[in-house]
C-alpha cells in the first residue's frame, strides 16, 4: 500500500481495539501500572501532530526526541511520522557535545525532551544555534525558562479551532509514501563521526511484515520496554507490538528491571545478552551457596529439561514419555521457580546487540526460557537474523528473517539485501556508498553461514587485531567467553600490533568483596583490593581456566584491574553499552604500555 507507514496501523488498530488498553506507565505515586488506551493512544498521537502543524512544521523536516522512555516518547515519534516530517531520536545518556552535534547535522528545528538533564543540555545549544527554535518538555515537572523557546507539553498542545489544521492533517496522513524518509538514527560511533542511518517507512513496515513470519503473537501478550527507544532494536520491537497489539509497558528506570519484570510478567520482551550474564552468575552464585541435597536436586532438574528442551523439542522430535513425566516434576520442583526471575510467564525473549555465550544459551533454554538469538543493526532495521521456534543452533545468530538475503563476501563479510535496508547515511555519499555493493549492504562484521543455513558471526571486522606476529584476534569472541564469569564486570581485550594479547578488566565489585570477606583478605578500599596478589592470583587461574579452547596465539598473556567501571559518561562506552576501543586504548595508554614492557 503506497501510503502505509506506522500511522496508518496506529489508526486502524484504534478502530480494532478501541477500549482496550494498549500502552502502560508507572504512576510512582500510586506505585501502580496506568493503562492507556487505543483509543486514547490514537487521539494523543492526533493531537500531537496538530500541534506540529499549529507550530509550523514541515514536510520532511527533522525533529528530535531527546528522552528516556515513557509513552509520551513514542507518542510523539508516530505523531512526527504521521504528518510527513523525520523522527530524530537522541539517547538521553548523550553528553551535550554529542547532542549538539546531532542537531547541527540534522538541522533540528524542535526538540522534545524528557528530564531536567535533557531540557539543560538542549537550552545550552539553543543559545548558539540559529536552527533550533523550540524545546518541548514532555514532563510538566520539569523547570523550564520563561522565554517563547521552552514549553511544557500542555500547552505546546493548545489550539486555537482551526479548519485548516484538520485538512493538512488528513493531508499529510494520505500524501505519506513509503519511500519517504521516516527516521534519521545516528549510530554510536564506535569507530569515529555518528552517521546518521536514515530509514523510510518501507524500512519500517517491510520490517513488521518481515516478523509477522517469525514470531507467533497476539493482542494477549504484553511486553515489557526497557532498553532505549532512542535505539532501532527497541523501537522496531515496540512498533511490532503495536502493530500485533501486544500490550507494552514502558519501564522507565532500567535499573529496577528485576522488579519491573516481577510485577508486570510479560510474556514476551527484547533484551540483551548482559542481562542474561548477570542473571547467570546470580544463579550460578546461589548453587554455589545451597545445601548438597539442594545442589543435587538442581542439576537433576536443569539435566532433565537441558534433554527435554534442547535435545527433544528444539530439534523437533517426540518426547519419550518417561522423559514428560520427569520433567513435569523438574519443572514443578526447579525450572518453573527459575523462570519466575523473568516474571514466570516468558514465551519468548529477542536478544541482540551482542554475542551470547552458546553454553549460556543452553542453560536457559534449559529451564524452559525460550530466548531467540539475532542479529541486525541500525542500518538494517534491526533483524537480519533470528532464530526459528525448531532446528536452531545455540552457537549461531538464527536463519535470515522473510524477506532478507545473506550472503558472505570478501574477508568473510556479511553482506545484506533486503528491503529494511537504510536508504544510506545522511549526508555522507561517500561513506554510504563505501557501504554498498552491488546492490548489498556491506555489515562490517564477520561470519560464515553453515550447511544448515544459520548465521555464524565470528568478529566486527573492524575490531580485528592483527599482532606483530601476524596473527590475527577477534577481541569480541575472547571478551564473550570471559563476561561469563562471575568475578568480571567489564572487559576490553587489546593486542593490535603488538607481540601478545593483554586486556583491562573490570571485576565484579560486590562479588570480589564478598570472596575477600571469605578468604579473610584486608583491604581498604578497592584500589588496594585490585592490586592485593591473592585477587591477582584468583583472576588469574579464573582468566586462564576460560580461555581453555583457545589457540596460544589468542590467549591474553597479561591483564590489569581497574578500580571503576567504563561508562557512558566518560565516553568509553556507547549509549547500547558497547566498547569504544579506541577510547579505552587512548585513555589507559599508560597502563597499557606497562603491560608491554615491564
Amino acid at each position: 500500500m503506497e501510503n502505509s507507514h506506522i500511522g496508518t496501523e496506529i489508526r486502524n488498530n484504534v478502530q480494532q481495539y478501541q477500549g482496550a488498553n494498549s500502552i502502560y506507565y508507572k504512576d510512582d505515586k500510586l506505585n501502580t501500572w496506568v493503562g492507556i488506551s487505543w483509543t486514547d493512544f490514537g487521539d494523543k498521537i492526533q493531537n500531537l501532530s496538530k500541534a506540529l502543524l499549529n507550530y509550523g512544521i514541515k514536510e520532511h523536516q527533522n525533529i528530535a526526541i531527546f528522552a528516556e522512555n515513557m509513552p509520551e516518547w513514542i507518542t510523539a515519534d508516530i505523531a512526527i511520522m504521521s504528518i510527513r516530517a523525520v523522527t530524530v531520536p537522541i539517547y538521553a545518556t548523550n553528553s551535550k557535545k554529542e547532542v549538539e552535534y546531532i542537531v547541527n547535522d540534522a538541522e533540528i528545528n524542535l526538540v522534545f525532551v524528557g528530564g531536567q538533564e535533557e531540557y539543560d543540555k538542549t537550552l545550552q545549544i539553543s543559545k548558539t544555534n540559529s536552527n533550533l527554535k523550540y524545546i518541548v518538555s514532555l514532563c510538566e515537572d520539569i523547570n523550564i525558562e520563561d522565554n517563547e523557546n521552552s514549553i511544557h507539553l500542555n500547552d505546546f498542545l493548545v489550539l486555537k479551532a482551526n479548519e485548516t489544521i484538520e485538512t493538512e492533517l488528513q493531508k499529510r496522513y494520505y500524501e505519506c509514501k513509503s519511500t519517504d524518509l521516516a527516521s534519521i538514527i545516528y549510530t554510536s560511533g564506535t569507530t569515529g563521526e555518528p552517521k546518521g542511518v536514515m530509514l523510510d517507512h518501507t524500512s519500517f513496515m517491510q520490517s513488521l511484515v518481515a516478523h509477522d513470519f517469525e514470531l507467533f503473537v497476539s493482542e494477549k501478550d504484553s511486553s515489557l520496554s526497557f532498553l532505549p527507544l532512542s535505539h532501532i532494536y527497541e523501537r522496531s520491537w515496540v512498533f511490532f507490538c503495536l502493530h500485533r497489539g501486544i500490550k507494552v509497558y514502558f519501564n522507565q528506570n532500567p535499573k529496577l528491571i528485576a522488579e519491573v519484570l516481577k510485577e508486570v510478567k510479560p510474556t514476551v520482551m527484547c533484551t540483551v545478552p548482559r542481562i542474561f550474564e548477570k542473571i547467570y552468575a546470580a544463579i550460578q552464585d546461589k548453587r554455589k551457596e545451597a545445601s548438597p541435597t539442594k545442589m543435587k536436586l538442581a542439576s537433576w532438574a536443569l539435566g532433565i529439561g537441558n534433554a527435554y528442551f534442547n535435545k527433544y523439542k528444539r530439534n523437533d522430535i517426540k518426547v519419550p514419555l518417561a522423559l514428560k513425566l520427569k520433567h513435569k516434576i523438574a519443572d514443578k520442583l526447579v525450572l518453573s521457580k527459575l523462570r519466575e526471575v523473568f516474571g514466570g510467564r516468558i514465551k519468548f525473549m529477542p536478544c541482540g546487540g551482542a554475542p551470547l555465550a552458546p553454553d549460556m544459551v543452553s542453560f536457559f533454554h534449559s529451564f524452559g526460557l525460550n530466548i531467540k538469538c539475532g542479529y541486525g543493526l541500525t542500518e538494517t532495521t534491526a533483524t537480519v537474523s533470528l532464530f526459528g521456534y525448531k532446528h536452531f543452533e545455540f552457537n549461531s545468530a538464527g536463519k535470515a528473517i522473510h524477506g532478507t538475503q545473506i550472503k558472505i563476501g570478501e574477508n568473510d563479510e556479511i553482506l545484506v539485501k533486503g528491503p529494511s535496508v537504510m536508504k544510506g547515511y545522511y549526508k555522507k555519499p561517500k561513506e554510504t556508498a563505501d557501504v554498498f555493493e552491488d546492490g548489498w549492504f556491506k555489515t562490517g562484521d564477520a561470519g560464515l553461514i553453515d550447511e544448515k543455513g544459520n548465521l555464524i558471526i565470528t568478529d566486527r571486522i573492524k575490531d580485528l587485531m592483527k599482532t606483530s606476529g601476524g596473527k590475527y584476534i577477534a577481541p569480541q569472541k575472547l571478551e564473550t567467553a570471559l563476561i561469563n564469569d562471575a568475578f568480571i564486570e567489564q572487559i576490553s581485550v587489546v593486542g593490535d600490533q603488538q607481540k601478545y594479547v593483554t586486556a583491562l578488566a573490570v571485576p565484579s565489585f560486590e562479588n570480589l568483596k564478598k570472596y575477600a570477606t571469605e578468604h579473610k583478605i584486608a583491604y581498604k578500599d578497592v584500589e588496594e583490593l585490585i592490586n592485593n596478589s591473592q585477587i591477582k592470583e584468583m583472576f588469574e587461574k579464573r582468566i586462564e581456566a576460560l580461555q581453555k579452547d583457545f589457540s596460544v596465539f589468542e590467549k591474553i598473556k597479561k591483564f590489569k584491574l581497574l578500580p571503576r567501571e567504563f561508562s557512558i559518561e566518560a565516553g568509553e562506552i556507547t549509549a547500547t553499552l558497547k566498547l569504544k576501543r579506541k577510547v579505552i586504548q587512548k585513555k589507559y595508554k599508560v597502563i597499557i604500555d606497562k603491560m608491554y614492557n615491564e
